[in-house]
């Protein structure tokens, strides 16, 4: 396997306060990351790195075998998808338009563009893959939470990308429609087994099957990371959280629940 996604201790300042202290992650071909800490913790400025959107203080960053600051950014973010259920969208865009504008990295379609008649095929595809056949045509304002964040990775696999971002992808789902996402999310491992992922999040129950390793960080410090298995623990999740937490892991998915007092050794 190769590396995706480098970071080697890497720090970030913000109004002469430091916010990441010394992170490193590797990430390689293949491989499934969680990105967990609580509210504050640096996830996002983390993801902003791995997306190609901002510049560590200090460290390195290297994206898709580029290093960061010396390299297009805006050429870089073409090979990296990205599913942000905050997507900025506002025009009435159809499925099918809003997974090719994944193609031209874009929020709206642009003007003066047209797809050819192969990007076409592979968004309606991908639109098939995610679930969404029968909506295909559906716009934009019309559509749910759950679909608008299955169209969000289908339009995130439109330009191909060798890494995957999902920051929160489930926000503002019911159950029913963040267990259709992450059924989505757990069979790329099947469809695009090549791809690198990252998924952000703070609550356990929302990590894929698919989960290979997890980076745990805490007031802009690693906790843990390596293989699933060996982070998220009862342990190591009560440490970051600051909280006593009982991690569970059945049927492939994780779980979390506050300790009692009366149930504490």
């Amino acid at each position: 396997m190769t590396d995706v996604l480098n970071l080697s201790a890497v720090t970030f300042r913000r109004d002469g306060r430091e916010i990441l202290h010394g992170i490193d992650l590797t990430v390689r071909t293949g491989e499934h990351w969680a990105l967990l800490g609580p509210n504050g913790a640096g996830k996002t400025t983390i993801v902003g790195f791995c997306a190609a959107q901002t510049h560590p203080t200090t460290g390195t960053v290297d994206v898709l075998g580029k290093r960061l600051g010396r390299v297009d950014m805006q050429e870089l973010r073409r090979h990296i998808g990205h599913v942000n259920p905050r997507h900025p969208l506002r025009s009435p865009l159809s499925v099918v338009e809003v997974v090719l504008t994944g193609v031209t990295g874009t929020i709206d379609m642009p003007m003066r563009w047209t797809p050819t008649a192969d990007e076409i095929a592979r968004a309606h595809a991908l639109i098939d893959e995610v679930g969404l056949h029968d909506r295909a045509e559906s716009v934009w304002p019309t559509m749910s939470q759950g679909e608008r964040g299955r169209a969000l990775v289908a339009r995130a696999l439109a330009g191909s990308p060798e890494l995957l971002l999902l920051d929160e992808p489930t926000t503002g789902l019911d159950v029913a429609a963040r267990e259709q996402l992450l059924e989505t999310i757990d069979s790329l491992a099947h469809t695009s087994p090549e791809v690198a992922s990252i998924l952000v999040t703070h609550h356990l129950e929302e990590l894929p099957e698919t989960t290979s390793h997890a980076l745990v960080i805490a007031h802009g410090s690693e906790v843990a990371s390596g293989p699933v298995g060996d982070v998220v623990t009862s342990e190591i999740i009560t440490r970051a959280f600051e909280h006593p937490i009982a991690v569970g892991h059945d049927g492939g998915r994780w779980s979390a629940r506050a300790v009692r007092a009366a149930e504490a050794p």
